[in-house]
């Protein structure tokens, strides 16, 4: 049987568009491929997945990836690994925005999104929160480890 995918799951995570196009339940295998889009300068806290690997694939516009002590910049169809266990984050660093797939091939890293995330109202950018308050800190920290994710450092400038 031919699961049909593709259609996703449009919801707004953080400052974020995200569209879930396949999801872990969705095989056998529980890989997920979600596609983010962010605003400019957009950055999450320097952080370490614990339970499976993430590559990021750049669609558009341009990332600045930490993995590890290592910094690298990303421009379309580039393709990076960032490991489980290593600390990473990005920025980015295009005025347009980016777009980029990541693929995880466990639950957690989907499972947290989408329990960070509401649905999309529309399929653009949901209105910016601007600084998070230490509630919503310490809600995203929490919610994070519930998902084998740990927040160890902050967003990239």
């Amino acid at each position: 049987m031919v699961s049909q995918i593709g259609a996703g799951n449009h919801l707004w995570f953080l400052d974020t568009l995200v569209t879930i196009h396949v999801s872990y339940q969705d095989g056998t295998d529980s890989i997920s491929v979600i596609e983010h889009r962010a605003p400019y300068a957009d950055s999450p806290p320097l952080h370490i997945h614990h339970t499976e690997d993430e590559v990021f694939h750049l669609v558009e516009g341009e990332l600045r990836l930490q993995v590890g002590p290592e910094e690298r910049r990303l421009g379309p169809g580039q393709t990076i690994l960032a490991p489980k266990g290593v600390p990473h984050t990005y920025r980015v660093e295009s005025s347009a925005g980016a777009r980029w797939l990541t693929v995880t091939t466990r639950t957690d890293f989907e499972r947290f999104v989408r329990a960070m995330a509401r649905p999309a109202e529309r399929l653009s950018l949901p209105p910016q929160a601007g600084a998070p308050t230490p509630e919503a800190i310490q809600r995203l920290t929490e919610t994070a480890r519930a998902h084998g994710i740990e927040i160890v450092g902050p967003p990239l400038h």
